[in-house]
């Protein structure tokens, strides 16, 4: 009857506190699955009599551990059996009033979510640098590590913390890899990430290599550049694509809408697109890997014939030829020369 107490009571003090949960993760920790026994070493310092001290979160004042029960200490260690949420937390190891050591006592988090379902990788090109974003609210600390001393949970993993926090709970990732771009990519990366909610942790590790992750950014529309009865695009990469833009080459795809009836095409196996288009937009993958499509550029109004041409000022708006030198100062002259001739002249009374 003691023991249920016991668990109703730490089920109803993590309710109640959750909010003041771990934002970081402890400097040691253990981890156990429900019902394990789990043994609390004092440290390296520890000689004679030792006492230790418990608190769930750390927001609370630390209380002496009472040797009975689940929770017993054996010379300077602590056997903790049976674990269950009242035992979660820090469990601290003093000689007097010197604090030798602490350690989290922390649940595995069972739950069968897949690593894709909590985390999106992309990486804008084939430099040493990609991001991830975990999409899963709840979490108060989440931390990723690539390499296989991460996977394993080795000393030695560099962590990475979130650079960012996202609206909903996500946090923004920036990670670095030391593959070479120039080489034929043969070794996955090893990317797990751990998560904490509460006193539960989840830990989950996936392996995939960087071309499957590869998104660039929108193209550039640089020019529309009328041809006999074509339109031809000029397309530049995004500033974030790898070079040399030879080497690391790009398909684009162009879409648009004719002038006629309004009907949209594509085209994807060259930069000609039918003529009479009122707008067009265009994205971009990688051409020998067919990496996932970058995103569509924003739509673009097609500017031809010389009576459209002095509206060309707004290239961010407008797609259009190449101008001479000068053009637009002509259009501006133009247009002064109209506002003065329909200035009505008015008769002082």
């Amino acid at each position: 009857m003691k023991t249920l107490s016991l668990w109703m009571f730490g089920l109803l003090f993590i309710s109640l506190t959750g909010a003041h949960g771990l934002n970081n993760f402890p400097e040691n920790f253990v981890v156990a699955k429900t019902n394990d026994d789990v043994i609390l070493t004092c440290g390296p310092k520890a000689d004679g009599d030792v006492t230790w001290k418990f608190r769930m979160f750390p927001s609370e004042e630390m209380e002496d551990v009472d040797s009975e029960g689940n929770i017993q200490q054996e010379g300077q260690n602590l056997k903790v059996s049976e674990v269950g949420t009242p035992m979660l937390g820090e469990y601290s190891c003093w000689r007097g009033e010197e604090k030798l050591s602490a350690t989290y006592l922390l649940l595995e988090d069972e739950e069968e979510e897949q690593f894709d379902s909590l985390i999106r990788c992309r990486a804008k090109s084939y430099d040493c640098n990609f991001s991830c974003k975990w999409t899963r609210d709840g979490y108060t600390a989440v931390r990723l590590g690539l390499g296989h001393e991460c996977s394993e949970g080795g000393k030695s993993c560099h962590w990475v913390s979130s650079t960012e926090q996202l609206q909903g709970g996500g946090f923004q990732f920036e990670l670095s890899h030391s593959l070479s771009p120039y080489a034929e990519e043969s070794t996955m990366l090893e990317l797990t990430a751990e998560a904490i909610n509460d006193l539960s942790i989840l830990r989950r590790t996936k392996r995939f290599y960087l071309r499957d992750i590869v998104q660039p950014d929108s193209p550039r529309i640089v020019k529309c550049q009328e041809m006999d009865q074509e339109l031809n695009v000029t397309i530049d990469p995004p500033s974030t694509w790898s070079t040399p833009y030879s080497f690391f080459s790009l398909e684009h795809e162009i879409e648009y809408e004719l002038k006629d009836d309004g009907q949209t095409g594509r085209s994807s196996s060259s930069a000609l697109i039918p003529k009479k288009i009122s707008k067009l937009r265009v994205r971009s993958r990688d051409s020998l890997v067919l990496s996932t499509w970058s995103q569509w550029t924003p739509w673009k109004n097609v500017r031809t014939g010389k009576r459209n041409l002095c509206k060309c000022k707004n290239t961010a708006k407008y797609c259009c030829p190449e101008l001479p030198a000068g053009y637009l100062d002509k259009c501006k002259t133009k247009g002064k020369k109209k506002r003065k001739k329909t200035v009505p002249w008015i008769q002082a009374s």
